[in-house]
């Protein structure tokens, strides 16, 4: 059976209000969106890595690492407040203008989780391939339970158990295990991304990662947690 196309792309905006110049920062030796590209070229199963990104700054460092720019994203893509899907049909419709086609399979592989290996992007593609879905992301076990110890607060500071139920929860251990979505890896069947409005109006299924793995970058904390872990894994003093 052949395989078919998937193309890794990594969305990249330029302004971060959470920790400015983020996607470019050096982490380690190198900047942030290198790693994602090196993870994504690594990976066994994808045939090509594209960055879309409004900065022409980000888009030049991307090449020098070895990713293909083919577009600037416009401005209406890149702001605080624009989706991410939309980006995500954004490229993939750039794509079909100008190749005559896109891939069978797009993977996002964000930036902010530098702490993936190329592993993770295989097994998200082999759980893709090896099922009947939509999607694939990536999750990790969470700290935190709605279950039992997330709560709700209401205008005058009274809290509520996020998910209440009729049996009362008391223990961590006997609520049901829930898990936090990650940023490591999507993989999404590009014409599902063209036809529907958001990730779970389909069959989306999952691939568990190590939470050591699965840091997500969004502040200087997240940054320096991450850069501490990135230099235990590569032996840095």
């Amino acid at each position: 059976m052949a395989v078919v196309s998937a193309a890794a792309f990594i969305f990249a905006r330029g302004g971060s209000k959470g920790l400015p110049g983020k996607n470019i920062r050096e982490l380690c030796g190198k900047p942030l969106i290198a790693w994602s590209i090196d993870q994504a070229r690594e990976a066994k199963g994808i045939d090509r890595v594209i960055v879309s990104t409004d900065s022409e700054e980000i888009a030049s460092v991307a090449k020098r690492f070895g990713a293909e720019v083919p577009f600037i994203r416009p401005a209406e893509l890149a702001g605080d407040a624009s989706p991410e899907w939309m980006a995500w049909r954004h490229a993939l419709q750039h794509l079909l203008q100008s190749e005559g086609r896109m891939p069978e399979i797009m993977v996002s592989v964000p930036c902010t989780a530098p702490l993936r290996v190329a592993g993770d992007i295989d097994r998200c593609l082999n759980e893709y391939r090896s099922h009947q879905c939509d999607a694939v992301i990536t999750v990790t076990e969470a700290n935190r339970s709605p279950y039992f110890n997330m709560v709700v607060r209401d205008a005058i500071g009274v809290c509520k158990i996020v998910n209440q139920n009729d049996a009362t929860v008391f223990r961590r251990q006997d609520a049901p295990v829930v898990y936090d979505i990650t940023t490591v890896a999507y993989v999404l069947k590009s014409s599902f991304v063209m036809r529907h409005e958001g990730l779970f109006s389909g069959v989306v299924r999952s691939v568990v990662v190590p939470k050591e793995r699965a840091t997500d970058i969004d502040d200087q904390i997240d940054f320096m947690i991450a850069e501490m872990l990135m230099r235990e894994r590569l032996g840095l003093s």
